[in-house]
């Protein structure tokens, strides 16, 4: 015996029941919706692109420019100001979501960040020649347009792997404690080499993952309110990407 629905008069109608009957209006509001995401897309992409803009001219100065190079090799204490100013603005983007998503303060924040983390990489750049440097910069660019490129093509669903992304996080991290444990008794390169494999590998799975995340067209999805959040996950995963690339590939200086 099948049970009736009890329906309620004062319920609202479901978007469903709304539009039963007029196919144009779902028509509408599908169009509507891929116009949001597609406006979204293009936002998060220049956002980033200016981002990686001031990121590389930074990292460029501070490796081909010798007086600046030196200047920041012996003031390690700018090092530790830009890493404060990383830390406190990405703990205020990433939890806060009010502040992320209030004009103007989510991009004065974003700015800092990006300047802090622009910052720490040029540093870390500075230790290492300038063929390394441009080595890895530009593998960090093919692995991403690649990543980006399977992203928007694929039918796999990398949102839907948070299991394997998970495992290897465990692995970079017990690899990262056994590191510590090892280097004050002596520098172990294959350790070091598998570490960075191991997060290069990482972070070009989680490049992808939050690729699909902005373009919508997968199991989970990012809401388009959150344009600075989804700048500030890509913006890392390539800054964490060419970090990596450059511990396994880098060579240090004369």
């Amino acid at each position: 015996m099948k049970k009736s629905k009890v329906c309620n008069n004062n319920e609202p109608p479901s978007y469903q029941e709304a539009t039963a009957g007029y196919p144009e209006m779902d028509v509408q509001f599908a169009w509507d919706d891929k116009n949001i995401r597609r406006t979204f897309i293009r936002k998060v992409y220049a956002i980033l692109m200016l981002q990686l803009f001031v990121t590389v001219g930074i990292v460029c100065l501070f490796t081909f420019c010798a007086p600046v190079r030196f200047y920041i090799q012996t003031h390690p204490s700018l090092y530790m100001a830009s890493y404060i100013m990383f830390f406190a603005t990405y703990i205020a983007l990433s939890c806060c979501g009010d502040l992320r998503r209030q004009f103007p303060w989510n991009v004065i924040l974003l700015v800092l960040f990006t300047l802090s983390m622009a910052s720490m990489m040029g540093f870390m750049s500075s230790f290492y020649n300038t063929k390394s440097v441009l080595l890895c910069l530009g593998i960090t660019a093919l692995v991403c347009l690649s990543v980006t490129i399977f992203s928007f093509q694929s039918k796999i669903d990398v949102t839907s792997c948070q299991g394997i992304l998970f495992s290897l996080s465990m692995v970079m991290l017990l690899c990262a404690l056994t590191l510590s444990i090892v280097v004050p008794f002596g520098y172990v390169p294959w350790l070091h080499a598998i570490y960075a494999v191991i997060g290069a590998i990482l972070f070009t799975m989680f490049l992808a993952f939050d690729t699909q995340l902005l373009l919508g067209n997968k199991r989970y999805t990012i809401s388009p309110e959150e344009y600075i959040f989804a700048t500030l996950s890509l913006y890392l995963d390539i800054i964490y990407l060419f970090s990596f690339m450059l511990q396994l590939m880098g060579g240090g200086r004369d």
